[in-house]
């Protein structure tokens, strides 16, 4: 009787512990955060290795 008495005591506890944890709602992983424009294009342009476009160079006088 005490030994079916305590264990179904234990029983109780536990699921009212693991019932009453605070958790409300279902999980969800936060979103991450959106890329800034900024970053998606280099700020300077790809210096050139074509020689018509590149410019010629300066002359010290």
């Amino acid at each position: 009787m005490t030994k079916g008495f305590l264990l179904t005591t234990a029983l109780m506890a536990s699921a009212l512990a693991l019932g009453a944890c605070g958790q409300r709602g279902p999980l969800r992983l936060p979103t991450p955060p959106a890329a800034s424009p900024a970053a998606a294009a280099p700020a300077t342009p790809a210096p050139t290795t074509d020689a018509k476009k590149a410019a010629p160079p300066a002359t010290q006088p």
